[in-house]
């Protein structure tokens, strides 16, 4: 009897936390038929909106992939002074605010900050463009990569990498048949995490881009900006948008978890 309790006080609370706030949006979105969505997503600003977010999530999942690659090698195999706390620096933004991360990059790298202003007078400009949105998605989704490797590198053991040393193999060749298939499912975990993470950025993004429409705005901050201007159809659609890519993206990384056998 408590099983079937437990049961359904679950399903009851992801129905009214997730089920029914998703449906809705899905039911407005689709109330006036599907030709006003359509509309709505091939717009110019609509279009500009992700296009930009598919850039800003793209350099943040490649750069993350290959600190996050890197980390776990570094946490796994070696020892170090300062290994807890290289840690800890890396699970840093799961517990930051991203308003006080895009705070903080502007205090490093906008005009009047400790390098924004240096970087300014040579013609790159971080915050309020590509580069600062960018900086701020990488900042956000860095633990995400790392955090699904090192668990793996862990329980395999560095064994299979010692013996292909043994047999001649060289660093980089013992990483590229060895060491990679090894981290390949958690690997690719990992990259859909940080790439669901980044498509649904705001808080970070928001402060850093200025939101200026056609320019520096993602496709999250889009769905504020009509909805603030009263555009309800082309705000549902684009998070309607949004969720179906984090519903894919929780798809993925199942079918993922369960080849690696999870």
């Amino acid at each position: 009897m408590a099983k079937y309790a437990l049961r359904t006080v679950a399903l009851g609370y992801l129905l009214f936390l997730l089920i029914l706030p998703v449906g809705m949006i899905a039911w407005r979105t689709f109330g006036e038929g599907v030709g006003p969505v359509v509309e709505a997503l091939t717009s110019r600003s609509a279009l500009h909106a992700l296009r930009l977010t598919a850039v800003v999530a793209g350099w943040a999942v490649v750069l993350n992939t290959v600190f996050g690659v890197l980390a776990a090698l570094l946490l796994t195999r070696h020892r170090f002074p300062g290994r807890g706390l290289f840690g800890a620096l890396i699970d840093l933004p799961l517990a930051v605010s991203p308003v006080v991360v895009g705070l903080a990059l502007i205090l490093v790298y906008g005009r009047f900050g400790w390098f924004g202003g240096w970087l300014e007078e040579r013609g790159f400009q971080i915050i309020f463009s590509t580069p600062g949105m960018v900086l701020a998605t990488v900042f956000i989704c860095l633990p995400l990569v790392v955090r699904a490797i090192v668990p793996v590198l862990e329980e395999l053991g560095d064994e299979q990498e010692q013996a292909a040393r043994t047999l001649g193999a060289g660093g980089w060749q013992t990483f590229r048949r060895v060491t990679v298939p090894s981290i390949r499912a958690a690997l690719g975990y990992g990259i859909v995490l940080s790439l669901a993470r980044a498509l649904g950025e705001y808080g970070a993004v928001a402060v850093v881009s200025g939101r200026v429409v056609d320019q520096t705005q993602t496709l999250t901050l889009f769905v504020e900006e009509r909805f603030e201007n009263f555009d309800v159809q082309a705000s549902y659609a684009a998070a309607l948008a949004l969720a179906a890519i984090a519903i894919a993206s929780l798809l993925a990384t199942k079918l993922l978890r369960s080849e690696d056998g999870g």
